[in-house]
């Protein structure tokens, strides 16, 4: 019973709930990759322009790269033990 407990305990690492911080991460990061989709469609059919297109793209680049550094972060700090 002890050992269970033990590895119940090791498999959730993070300091949040490792499966929170995994969804909010796919979600923002699935969204970024959504707009920046999107905005290389429009400025291929000339409804936007080449400087919103690279401005949308940066932006979702780095919003999906700081998610993916706080999803690493939050593993990399291990909750306490009790």
């Amino acid at each position: 019973m002890d050992f269970q407990n033990s590895n119940q305990r090791r498999a959730r690492r993070g300091f949040l709930n490792p499966r929170a911080v995994t969804k909010i991460s796919f979600w923002t990061t699935s969204t970024c990759i959504l707009v920046a989709v999107v905005a290389c469609l429009l400025a291929i059919w000339k409804f936007a322009g080449t400087d919103v297109l690279w401005r949308t793209v940066a932006t979702c680049a780095v919003i999906g790269a700081g998610m993916i550094a706080f999803y690493v972060i939050n593993t990399i700090f291990d909750r306490p033990s009790e």
